[in-house]
Protein backbone atom coordinates (compact mmCIF):
# COMPACT_ATOMS: atom_id res chain seq x y z
CA UNK A 1 0.00 0.00 0.00
CA UNK A 2 1.01 3.56 -0.82
CA UNK A 3 2.44 5.41 2.19
CA UNK A 4 -0.03 8.46 2.83
CA UNK A 5 2.91 10.80 2.82
CA UNK A 6 3.75 10.45 -0.57
CA UNK A 7 -0.06 11.98 -1.50
CA UNK A 8 1.30 14.71 0.20
CA UNK A 9 2.47 16.15 -2.44
CA UNK A 10 2.19 19.80 -4.72
CA UNK A 11 3.38 22.65 -6.28
CA UNK A 12 2.82 26.21 -4.92
CA UNK A 13 3.44 29.11 -5.95
CA UNK A 14 2.94 30.93 -2.23
CA UNK A 15 4.66 32.51 -1.01
CA UNK A 16 7.65 31.72 -3.56
CA UNK A 17 7.79 28.84 -5.65
CA UNK A 18 7.23 25.57 -3.55
CA UNK A 19 8.10 22.16 -4.49
CA UNK A 20 6.70 20.05 -1.81
CA UNK A 21 7.16 16.25 -1.34
CA UNK A 22 8.97 13.42 -0.36
CA UNK A 23 11.33 12.55 -2.89
CA UNK A 24 11.09 16.35 -4.07
CA UNK A 25 14.84 16.85 -3.45
CA UNK A 26 16.20 14.69 -6.63
CA UNK A 27 14.62 17.85 -8.35
CA UNK A 28 17.75 20.21 -7.25
CA UNK A 29 19.44 19.92 -10.16
CA UNK A 30 16.48 21.05 -12.27
CA UNK A 31 15.87 24.01 -10.14
CA UNK A 32 19.25 25.61 -10.36
CA UNK A 33 19.03 25.23 -14.18
CA UNK A 34 15.57 26.88 -14.31
CA UNK A 35 17.58 29.45 -12.86
CA UNK A 36 20.19 29.91 -14.87
CA UNK A 37 22.99 28.98 -11.77
CA UNK A 38 26.13 26.93 -13.62
CA UNK A 39 27.97 26.91 -10.24
CA UNK A 40 26.31 27.63 -7.25
CA UNK A 41 27.59 27.65 -3.47
CA UNK A 42 25.76 25.00 -1.32
CA UNK A 43 25.76 26.87 2.18
CA UNK A 44 25.32 24.42 5.35
CA UNK A 45 25.89 24.33 8.62
CA UNK A 46 28.68 22.58 10.48
CA UNK A 47 26.91 19.23 12.02
CA UNK A 48 25.52 18.95 7.81
CA UNK A 49 28.41 19.75 6.00
CA UNK A 50 30.12 15.98 5.83
CA UNK A 51 26.18 14.46 6.18
CA UNK A 52 25.29 11.98 3.07
CA UNK A 53 21.96 14.09 2.28
CA UNK A 54 24.19 17.25 1.38
CA UNK A 55 27.15 15.23 -0.08
CA UNK A 56 24.51 13.39 -2.36
CA UNK A 57 22.69 16.37 -3.09
CA UNK A 58 26.38 17.60 -4.46
CA UNK A 59 27.10 14.49 -6.03
CA UNK A 60 23.56 14.80 -8.22
CA UNK A 61 24.28 18.00 -9.05
CA UNK A 62 27.62 17.47 -10.51
CA UNK A 63 26.11 14.60 -12.40
CA UNK A 64 23.38 16.73 -13.88
CA UNK A 65 26.68 19.33 -15.05
CA UNK A 66 25.99 21.42 -12.07
CA UNK A 67 29.12 21.95 -10.16
CA UNK A 68 28.80 22.68 -6.82
CA UNK A 69 30.64 24.35 -4.41
CA UNK A 70 30.27 23.80 -0.84
CA UNK A 71 30.51 26.29 2.26
CA UNK A 72 29.47 24.73 5.48
CA UNK A 73 30.81 26.42 8.86
CA UNK A 74 27.68 27.77 9.67
CA UNK A 75 26.96 27.64 13.50
CA UNK A 76 23.81 26.87 15.09
CA UNK A 77 23.27 30.30 16.02
CA UNK A 78 25.27 32.29 12.98
CA UNK A 79 27.26 35.35 13.77
CA UNK A 80 28.62 37.57 11.55
CA UNK A 81 31.89 36.00 10.67
CA UNK A 82 29.91 32.88 9.24
CA UNK A 83 27.86 35.64 6.96
CA UNK A 84 31.58 37.42 6.09
CA UNK A 85 33.10 34.16 5.62
CA UNK A 86 30.37 32.75 3.32
CA UNK A 87 30.50 35.49 0.86
CA UNK A 88 34.17 35.66 0.63
CA UNK A 89 33.68 32.13 -0.17
CA UNK A 90 31.22 32.72 -2.74
CA UNK A 91 33.43 35.28 -4.55
CA UNK A 92 36.41 33.01 -4.14
CA UNK A 93 34.43 30.23 -6.32
CA UNK A 94 33.31 32.91 -8.91
CA UNK A 95 29.75 31.34 -7.97
CA UNK A 96 26.35 32.50 -9.71
CA UNK A 97 23.83 31.58 -7.28
CA UNK A 98 23.18 30.07 -4.00
CA UNK A 99 21.57 26.85 -1.98
CA UNK A 100 20.89 27.42 1.52
CA UNK A 101 20.51 23.59 3.17
CA UNK A 102 19.81 22.69 5.96
CA UNK A 103 17.79 24.34 9.56
CA UNK A 104 17.43 28.14 10.17
CA UNK A 105 20.91 28.79 10.64
CA UNK A 106 22.28 27.11 7.14
CA UNK A 107 18.97 29.23 5.19
CA UNK A 108 19.81 32.83 6.68
CA UNK A 109 23.34 32.47 6.32
CA UNK A 110 22.19 30.90 2.46
CA UNK A 111 20.39 33.88 2.00
CA UNK A 112 22.48 36.29 3.93
CA UNK A 113 25.21 35.49 1.20
CA UNK A 114 23.19 36.06 -1.57
CA UNK A 115 21.73 39.34 -0.27
CA UNK A 116 25.35 40.17 0.62
CA UNK A 117 27.94 39.17 -2.39
CA UNK A 118 26.39 42.12 -4.58
CA UNK A 119 26.55 45.16 -1.52
CA UNK A 120 29.59 47.25 -1.13
CA UNK A 121 28.91 48.25 2.37
CA UNK A 122 29.09 45.99 5.22
CA UNK A 123 26.45 43.61 7.03
CA UNK A 124 25.71 45.53 9.74
CA UNK A 125 24.74 48.53 7.91
CA UNK A 126 22.22 46.71 6.43
CA UNK A 127 20.29 45.45 9.91
CA UNK A 128 18.29 48.17 10.14
CA UNK A 129 14.96 47.96 7.93
CA UNK A 130 14.94 51.60 6.82
CA UNK A 131 18.82 51.95 6.14
CA UNK A 132 18.73 48.65 4.28
CA UNK A 133 15.74 49.69 1.73
CA UNK A 134 18.17 52.94 1.05
CA UNK A 135 21.48 50.80 1.10
CA UNK A 136 20.45 47.79 -0.92
CA UNK A 137 21.86 47.22 -4.55
CA UNK A 138 18.44 44.02 -5.71
CA UNK A 139 19.58 44.72 -9.36
CA UNK A 140 21.55 41.19 -9.78
CA UNK A 141 21.01 39.36 -6.78
CA UNK A 142 22.21 36.04 -7.19
CA UNK A 143 18.86 33.65 -6.57
CA UNK A 144 18.05 31.72 -4.15
CA UNK A 145 17.23 27.73 -3.81
CA UNK A 146 16.41 27.06 -0.01
CA UNK A 147 16.54 23.36 1.16
CA UNK A 148 14.75 22.85 4.81
CA UNK A 149 16.06 19.88 6.80
CA UNK A 150 14.24 20.75 9.70
CA UNK A 151 10.49 21.67 10.69
CA UNK A 152 10.90 25.25 12.73
CA UNK A 153 12.29 28.71 11.61
CA UNK A 154 10.49 27.94 8.08
CA UNK A 155 13.13 30.45 6.94
CA UNK A 156 13.07 28.23 3.80
CA UNK A 157 10.37 30.90 2.75
CA UNK A 158 11.01 34.18 4.73
CA UNK A 159 12.74 37.62 3.35
CA UNK A 160 15.18 37.77 6.43
CA UNK A 161 17.88 36.62 8.08
CA UNK A 162 19.61 36.48 11.40
CA UNK A 163 23.01 37.06 12.70
CA UNK A 164 24.43 37.95 15.86
CA UNK A 165 26.85 40.63 16.32
CA UNK A 166 29.58 39.47 18.21
CA UNK A 167 31.12 42.88 19.35
CA UNK A 168 28.05 44.01 21.28
CA UNK A 169 26.36 40.05 21.49
CA UNK A 170 23.09 40.95 20.52
CA UNK A 171 20.69 39.48 17.59
CA UNK A 172 20.91 41.41 14.02
CA UNK A 173 18.27 41.07 11.34
CA UNK A 174 18.19 41.78 8.17
CA UNK A 175 15.14 42.12 5.97
CA UNK A 176 14.89 43.20 2.42
CA UNK A 177 11.88 41.97 0.31
CA UNK A 178 14.47 40.46 -2.23
CA UNK A 179 15.60 38.22 -0.18
CA UNK A 180 12.46 35.65 -0.98
CA UNK A 181 14.04 32.52 -1.99
CA UNK A 182 13.39 31.94 -5.90
CA UNK A 183 12.47 28.31 -5.64
CA UNK A 184 11.83 26.11 -2.44
CA UNK A 185 12.52 22.78 -2.79
CA UNK A 186 10.72 21.06 0.97
CA UNK A 187 10.89 17.27 1.03
CA UNK A 188 9.71 15.98 4.65
CA UNK A 189 12.35 12.92 3.64
CA UNK A 190 15.38 15.13 4.70
CA UNK A 191 14.16 15.42 8.57
CA UNK A 192 13.71 12.17 9.42
CA UNK A 193 16.90 11.76 11.11
CA UNK A 194 16.50 14.62 13.16
CA UNK A 195 16.68 13.28 16.93
CA UNK A 196 13.64 13.50 19.49
CA UNK A 197 15.11 16.68 21.40
CA UNK A 198 15.60 18.72 17.75
CA UNK A 199 12.21 17.98 16.47
CA UNK A 200 10.05 19.17 19.18
CA UNK A 201 12.61 22.47 19.62
CA UNK A 202 12.26 23.18 16.01
CA UNK A 203 8.46 22.44 16.14
CA UNK A 204 7.78 24.14 18.86
CA UNK A 205 9.75 27.50 16.75
CA UNK A 206 6.89 26.78 14.34
CA UNK A 207 4.47 26.94 16.76
CA UNK A 208 5.73 30.16 18.66
CA UNK A 209 5.88 31.68 14.97
CA UNK A 210 2.15 31.30 14.52
CA UNK A 211 1.14 31.97 18.05
CA UNK A 212 2.90 35.64 17.80
CA UNK A 213 1.83 36.26 14.38
CA UNK A 214 -1.52 36.10 15.65
CA UNK A 215 -1.76 37.62 19.27
CA UNK A 216 0.07 40.65 17.32
CA UNK A 217 -2.30 43.37 16.70
CA UNK A 218 -1.14 44.46 13.18
CA UNK A 219 -4.18 44.47 11.15
CA UNK A 220 -3.85 41.20 8.39
CA UNK A 221 -6.78 38.53 7.86
CA UNK A 222 -4.92 36.27 5.52
CA UNK A 223 -1.88 35.78 7.72
CA UNK A 224 -4.45 35.06 10.92
CA UNK A 225 -5.93 32.42 8.86
CA UNK A 226 -2.21 30.58 7.75
CA UNK A 227 -1.39 30.96 11.48
CA UNK A 228 -4.49 29.19 13.22
CA UNK A 229 -3.93 26.42 10.30
CA UNK A 230 -0.56 25.86 11.14
CA UNK A 231 -1.66 25.74 15.06
CA UNK A 232 -3.72 23.02 14.18
CA UNK A 233 -0.79 21.38 12.10
CA UNK A 234 1.59 21.69 15.09
CA UNK A 235 -1.12 19.89 17.69
CA UNK A 236 -2.03 17.21 15.53
CA UNK A 237 1.89 15.91 13.92
CA UNK A 238 4.25 17.45 16.52
CA UNK A 239 3.73 15.03 19.25
CA UNK A 240 3.53 11.98 16.40
CA UNK A 241 6.93 13.08 14.83
CA UNK A 242 8.56 13.41 18.04
CA UNK A 243 7.44 9.92 18.91
CA UNK A 244 8.20 8.46 15.62
CA UNK A 245 10.83 10.22 13.76
CA UNK A 246 10.03 7.83 10.65
CA UNK A 247 6.57 8.97 10.37
CA UNK A 248 6.32 10.92 7.33
CA UNK A 249 3.00 12.11 7.36
CA UNK A 250 3.88 13.54 10.50
CA UNK A 251 7.47 15.04 9.38
CA UNK A 252 5.17 16.49 6.50
CA UNK A 253 2.73 18.27 8.02
CA UNK A 254 5.18 19.90 10.59
CA UNK A 255 7.42 20.91 7.55
CA UNK A 256 4.24 22.39 6.30
CA UNK A 257 3.16 23.98 9.81
CA UNK A 258 6.86 25.62 9.61
CA UNK A 259 6.95 27.40 6.42
CA UNK A 260 3.19 28.51 7.73
CA UNK A 261 4.51 30.04 10.76
CA UNK A 262 7.27 31.91 8.38
CA UNK A 263 4.32 33.07 6.29
CA UNK A 264 2.00 34.45 9.18
CA UNK A 265 4.80 36.28 10.66
CA UNK A 266 5.09 38.84 8.20
CA UNK A 267 2.66 40.13 10.50
CA UNK A 268 4.63 40.60 13.42
CA UNK A 269 5.86 38.88 16.38
CA UNK A 270 6.20 40.01 19.89
CA UNK A 271 7.93 38.94 23.24
CA UNK A 272 8.66 35.17 22.98
CA UNK A 273 11.55 36.27 20.37
CA UNK A 274 12.21 39.62 22.10
CA UNK A 275 12.93 37.69 24.88
CA UNK A 276 14.56 34.88 23.49
CA UNK A 277 16.84 36.55 20.77
CA UNK A 278 19.24 38.05 23.59
CA UNK A 279 19.12 34.56 25.40
CA UNK A 280 20.31 32.79 22.24
CA UNK A 281 22.89 35.38 22.07
CA UNK A 282 24.40 35.44 24.63
CA UNK A 283 24.51 31.78 26.05
CA UNK A 284 24.20 30.17 22.52
CA UNK A 285 20.87 28.15 23.35
CA UNK A 286 18.43 26.41 20.85
CA UNK A 287 16.41 29.52 19.65
CA UNK A 288 13.09 26.93 19.33
CA UNK A 289 13.95 25.97 22.55
CA UNK A 290 14.56 29.21 23.94
CA UNK A 291 11.11 30.49 22.88
CA UNK A 292 9.30 27.09 23.95
CA UNK A 293 10.52 28.45 27.35
CA UNK A 294 9.62 31.54 27.47
CA UNK A 295 5.74 31.00 25.51
CA UNK A 296 3.75 30.21 28.17
CA UNK A 297 4.71 33.17 30.48
CA UNK A 298 4.65 35.92 27.81
CA UNK A 299 1.07 34.21 26.91
CA UNK A 300 0.27 34.69 30.55
CA UNK A 301 1.59 38.11 30.65
CA UNK A 302 -0.48 39.13 27.55
CA UNK A 303 -3.38 37.64 28.76
CA UNK A 304 -5.56 40.69 28.76
CA UNK A 305 -5.08 42.08 25.32
CA UNK A 306 -5.44 38.32 23.21
CA UNK A 307 -8.20 36.44 25.25
CA UNK A 308 -10.76 37.00 22.67
CA UNK A 309 -7.94 35.42 19.97
CA UNK A 310 -7.13 32.43 21.93
CA UNK A 311 -10.61 31.70 22.78
CA UNK A 312 -11.49 31.60 19.16
CA UNK A 313 -8.28 29.85 18.68
CA UNK A 314 -9.36 27.42 21.37
CA UNK A 315 -12.58 26.88 19.46
CA UNK A 316 -10.43 26.17 15.99
CA UNK A 317 -8.25 23.59 17.92
CA UNK A 318 -10.95 21.73 19.39
CA UNK A 319 -9.74 22.38 23.07
CA UNK A 320 -11.81 21.77 25.88
CA UNK A 321 -13.08 24.72 26.62
CA UNK A 322 -13.51 27.48 24.18
CA UNK A 323 -11.03 29.93 26.81
CA UNK A 324 -7.65 31.89 26.98
CA UNK A 325 -6.74 29.03 29.75
CA UNK A 326 -7.64 26.15 27.34
CA UNK A 327 -4.59 27.47 25.16
CA UNK A 328 -2.21 28.27 27.99
CA UNK A 329 -3.05 24.83 29.58
CA UNK A 330 -2.13 23.51 26.28
CA UNK A 331 0.78 24.84 25.58
CA UNK A 332 2.20 23.40 29.35
CA UNK A 333 0.74 20.23 28.30
CA UNK A 334 2.54 19.90 24.72
CA UNK A 335 5.77 21.21 26.32
CA UNK A 336 5.69 18.54 29.22
CA UNK A 337 4.53 15.55 26.38
CA UNK A 338 8.02 17.00 24.45
CA UNK A 339 10.18 17.33 27.75
CA UNK A 340 10.85 20.81 27.10
CA UNK A 341 12.21 22.43 30.41
CA UNK A 342 9.48 24.78 32.48
CA UNK A 343 12.02 27.15 33.42
CA UNK A 344 15.01 28.85 32.24
CA UNK A 345 17.59 26.94 34.61
CA UNK A 346 17.55 24.52 31.72
CA UNK A 347 18.96 27.26 29.69
CA UNK A 348 21.75 28.17 31.79
CA UNK A 349 20.81 31.70 31.86
CA UNK A 350 22.49 32.84 35.40
CA UNK A 351 20.13 34.44 37.33
CA UNK A 352 21.99 37.45 38.47
CA UNK A 353 21.72 38.70 34.79
CA UNK A 354 18.10 39.16 34.68
CA UNK A 355 18.09 43.32 34.62
CA UNK A 356 21.00 42.91 31.48
CA UNK A 357 18.55 40.40 29.84
CA UNK A 358 15.68 42.56 30.03
CA UNK A 359 17.11 45.72 28.90
CA UNK A 360 18.23 43.67 26.25
CA UNK A 361 14.78 42.28 25.15
CA UNK A 362 13.09 45.84 25.66
CA UNK A 363 15.02 47.04 22.79
CA UNK A 364 14.80 44.26 20.55
CA UNK A 365 13.01 44.79 17.05
CA UNK A 366 10.08 41.92 18.26
CA UNK A 367 9.09 43.80 21.24
CA UNK A 368 7.53 46.58 19.79
CA UNK A 369 5.04 44.16 17.89
CA UNK A 370 4.05 42.52 21.24
CA UNK A 371 0.02 43.26 22.03
CA UNK A 372 1.11 44.58 25.68
CA UNK A 373 4.03 47.52 25.14
CA UNK A 374 6.94 45.90 27.18
CA UNK A 375 9.62 47.78 28.48
CA UNK A 376 12.69 46.62 30.65
CA UNK A 377 10.46 46.27 33.86
CA UNK A 378 7.79 44.20 32.12
CA UNK A 379 10.49 42.35 30.64
CA UNK A 380 12.40 41.33 33.81
CA UNK A 381 8.49 40.54 35.38
CA UNK A 382 8.31 37.84 32.52
CA UNK A 383 12.22 36.62 33.16
CA UNK A 384 11.42 36.20 36.85
CA UNK A 385 8.33 34.50 36.36
CA UNK A 386 10.20 31.97 33.84
CA UNK A 387 12.70 31.80 36.44
CA UNK A 388 10.51 30.31 39.17
CA UNK A 389 8.43 28.73 37.08
CA UNK A 390 5.49 30.84 37.97
CA UNK A 391 2.49 31.19 35.73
Amino acid sequence: MTDPARRLIGNWNYPTVMRFGVGRIKELAKACKQLGMKRPLLVTDIGLKSNPMVLNAIKANEAEGVPTGLYGEVKGNPVGKNLVDGIAAYKAGKHDGVIAFGGGSALDTGKGVAFMAGQTHPWLDFADFDTCMKLADTKALPPVITVATTSGTGSEVGRAAVFIDEATKTKRIIFHPAMMPKICIADPALTVGLPPKVTAATGMDALAHCLEALCTDFYHPMADGIAIEGMRLVKEYLPAAFRDGKNLTARANMMCAASMGATAFQKGLGSIHALSHPVGSLYDTHHGLTNAVFMPYVLAFNRTAIEDKMSRLAAYLSLKQPTFQAVLDWVVELRRTLEIPHTLEALGVPLNEMAKLAEMSAKDPCAAENPVKMGPPEMRKVLDAAAAGRL
